[in-house]
């Protein structure tokens, strides 16, 4: 009798590891060589490119046929190369969704810090601590903006839950650690009847308003400089949104946060928190665990969490029935959070296809109050509501 063949244990995987630095440079330089944009009036050959972009062509032959490789670009028997619907959606520069921007920061922000790594985990301490105002204000200020497309299809799928387009009531919402004030803005798109509080430290603020005008509604936000456990944020708000924030503060600051937003709110207001989620156990997905190392890399206490860790603190605030709810969100494939009346948990487990063709549609119009849609992904909110006494059933 035969015993069964054991799989073979090869290198592979780990060499794969070794040059996955290789992609995002790689878009990176073809982002600042004008590549993608070159391409966008048509398909060109490697001459043709080199000569309305400057950029040599054994450069351009060698990065061109990677990104053909990333199916990023395409090529046709004519040697002739063309934007994929990916990379038309996402990588020209004059796009609303671009993301080219981002690859660019990535490098010149991002990677110089990551390259200290030995030395952080052996001390324990950042390499650069950009959740404290005086070294964090300039590096999210350049930032925020180039990372709009991961919150704006999840912010409309907020507005649509909470029905805004129909309400006929005054919402006044409080944008918390705003950034770029892409989670008011997008509410505010949705009903007139929407007014924005901004909360964010000082430096940020100009960014903030300058993104409001960008987008047509800076005459319904009002501004408050600070940070956000020292701010006066008052009271009687509807909704309260926490974008990309607890990860970057850690547990002690992020269990203050709700507690002060609950007083923030009006009894039966929401909140709502996007997040990278990570599983009880901490075991997967692999984009959130190898954010947590951003964290260690870039905050002093920063990680992140589990949807049962951040309930938690919620009920702890006086948050009732905390749940989740279901939104696309750009890839990689990571936990979100959300927030919403009574709490329901959902996650958002949607097909390879359906992914592509929600990639294809993000941001696709010019105008900014049409910029509804975003890629898919698996995606999940915590969602809950505030009340001062034990919550009906939803």
């Amino acid at each position: 009798m035969k015993r069964p063949k054991k799989d073979r244990v090869t290198p592979e995987r780990l060499m794969q590891f070794g040059f996955a630095y290789a992609p995002p440079l790689i878009i990176g330089a073809a982002a600042s060589n004008k590549i993608f944009d070159s391409l966008q009036s048509g398909a060109k050959t490697v001459e043709e490119v080199s000569q309305e972009t400057g950029a040599s062509t054994r450069g351009l032959r060698a990065i061109m046929a990677a990104l053909v490789g990333l199916e990023l670009l395409k090529k046709d028997r004519r040697q002739k190369y063309s934007l994929t619907p990916e990379s038309e959606a996402f990588l020209v520069s004059n796009k609303p969704g671009a993301l080219a921007g981002f690859f660019s920061l990535n490098v010149t922000q991002l990677v110089s810090k990551w390259l200290q790594l030995s030395d952080v985990v052996h001390s324990g301490r950042p390499a650069q601590a950009v959740n404290q105002e005086d070294q964090g204000t300039e590096f999210f200020a350049g930032l925020v903006e180039n990372i709009i497309p991961m919150s704006y299809a999840t912010a409309q799928t907020l507005a649509d839950h909470l029905k805004l387009a129909k309400t006929k009531n005054k919402i006044r919402v409080l944008d918390l650690a705003a950034g770029s004030g892409i989670w008011g803005i997008v509410l505010a798109q949705n009903s007139r009847n929407v007014q924005v509080t901004a909360v964010d430290w000082a430096g940020m603020i100009p960014t903030t308003k300058r993104i409001t005008r960008k987008f047509g509604v800076a005459n319904r936000f009002k501004f408050i400089e600070s940070d956000l456990l020292e701010a006066d944020f008052g009271n009687g708000y509807d909704i309260a949104t926490l974008g990309h924030i607890l990860h970057s503060e850690g547990e002690d600051r992020s269990r203050q946060f709700l507690a002060k937003t609950f007083r923030a709110l009006k009894s039966g207001g929401t909140i709502a928190i996007a997040e990278w989620l990570v599983n009880d156990d901490r075991t997967k997905p692999l984009p959130s665990l190898m954010f947590a190392v951003q964290m260690l890399v870039n905050t002093e206490k920063g990680d992140t969490f589990s949807f049962n860790e951040i309930k938690a603190w919620l009920e702890e605030a006086g948050f009732k029935k905390v749940r989740k709810l279901q939104a696309p969100g750009p890839s990689p494939r990571i936990g979100f959070s959300f927030a919403k009346r009574n709490a329901f948990i959902s996650s958002d487990e949607k097909s390879e296809n359906e992914i592509a063709r929600r990639k294809t549609r993000f941001l696709s119009e010019t105008g900014p109050a049409q910029r509804r849609v975003c890629p898919g992904a698996q995606r999940s909110k915590i969602v809950c509501r505030r009340f001062r006494r034990p919550a009906l059933a939803f």
